[in-house]
């Protein structure tokens, strides 16, 4: 069925995209704020198209955003300010628990390194096509879309998610340039079928209740060479920490069986990682001898090549902004900083204690790493520093 502008609509004055309108079909209506459209049937939804109908476009963002006045009135203050509002100011208004730990974090922690290093790995290979149109499902605010977004000649980047806050702050800071839809992984998609040559689900499957619906729709969007990638799948059989409704490796498996499908051990994935800076994709773990591992990959393809052993790109290169990791206290002087590890809370120290593994509780480098940074200006210990990630490249609008 074909989405059309019904009334109220607004372009962007720059490059004339539309903004902000009222969409509909011949059973619906759906509201398109600030370049974002929401493909949902809730009350939410309801108020927000009431007032767009009412020419009310702030109410509106105030509603999808889940927003009181209080909160609301903080964020236009720093969205009308002299500077463009960062990541973690948004979020600090926007997300008032422990996910904002999670995602202010995110850059560094163990989960987000495999998947990383999974997507760099495949769209840098020269069998792969980054003209095409690729989809990070269940994307949140967009770390991993801006993986993405780093292929060469990137197509359509396409970050959906079903929290309409994610998608804004993500599309004004994380991953600049991707087209945002808020959708409901656990319904029908919102998309044509045989679009997508990649399809990224990371860390949110388990909590995906209709999985079944999710797995066909995923397969449905794909091109027949399409590559399924899904990072961080809580197994029943082993422990998690906010494991969701999980599944056995077996079945896992059994949702993507049209095609090949490979399993592997997130553990042994990152130890790849770590030890030889490279992404084994040859090994395939069958389900029952992963045992009771906490969380495995899935990856479902009919492009053979992706099944190979994938060295993991070392480009030290700065794309954006380079800073200290936020998980470090830094504190300067005789010429040396010193950085001291602190995890934002005790819960978050347990649920991701892979950290330690590979950023030092405390560590000295010559310099001082207060301010503004350059790979230059941090000198030999640079490329080390990057690797274990205490030093990060983030977005200009980040921290």
């Amino acid at each position: 069925m074909t989405i059309s502008v019904v009334n109220d609509e607004i372009f962007d004055e720059i490059n004339g995209e539309l903004r902000t309108a009222i969409l509909g079909c011949e059973c619906c209506a759906f509201p398109l704020v600030d370049g974002i459209p929401v493909f949902l049937a809730n009350d939410c939804t309801r108020e927000a198209l009431h007032a767009l109908d009412a020419n009310d476009i702030g109410r509106a963002r105030q509603i999808l955003l889940g927003l009181d006045g209080t909160s609301a009135r903080a964020v236009s203050t720093l969205a009308d300010g002299d500077r463009e509002p960062t990541y973690r100011e948004l979020l600090g208004i926007i997300s008032d628990d422990a996910e904002a730990d999670y995602f202010l974090h995110r850059f560094s922690d163990p989960t987000y390194r495999s998947a990383d290093a999974i997507i760099r790995a495949l769209t840098t290979h020269p069998n792969y096509n980054s003209g095409t149109a690729v989809l990070d499902l269940c994307g949140g605010s967009g770390h991993l879309t801006r993986s993405l977004l780093a292929r060469p000649r990137p197509g359509e980047t396409v970050l959906a998610d079903l929290y309409y806050w994610k998608l804004w702050i993500a599309t004004r800071t994380t991953a600049i340039g991707c087209t945002a839809i808020c959708c409901d992984a656990s319904a029908p998609l919102p998309f044509t079928s045989r679009i997508f040559s990649t399809v990224v689900l990371s860390d949110a499957f388990p909590y995906i209740w209709h999985k079944r619906l999710c797995a066909d729709e995923m397969t449905r969007i794909g091109t027949d060479d399409v590559i399924i990638v899904m990072p961080h799948l809580h197994n029943t059989l082993g422990e998690n920490v906010s494991a969701g409704n999980t599944l056995t490796p077996s079945s896992y498996r059994q949702l993507f069986s049209q095609r090949p499908v490979r399993l592997f051990d997130d553990k042994v994935l990152l130890d790849e990682i770590l030890e030889n800076a490279a992404i084994d994709l040859v090994t395939n773990i069958e389900p029952h001898a992963l045992g009771r591992t906490p969380a495995i990959t899935l990856i479902a393809t009919n492009a053979n090549w992706v099944f190979d052993r994938h060295d993991t790109p070392t480009d030290l290169e700065v794309r954006d902004t380079l800073i200290v990791n936020p998980l470090y206290d830094v504190s300067y002087d005789n010429g040396q900083s010193h950085l001291t590890r602190r995890f934002p809370t005790a819960e978050y120290g347990r649920e991701y204690q892979a950290l330690e593994r590979y950023l030092p509780e405390h560590l000295d480098v010559s310099g001082d790493l207060r301010g503004p940074l350059t790979a230059k200006q941090v000198g030999i210990d640079y490329a080390e520093l990057r690797r274990q990630c205490v030093l990060l490249d983030v977005p200009d609008q980040y921290y």
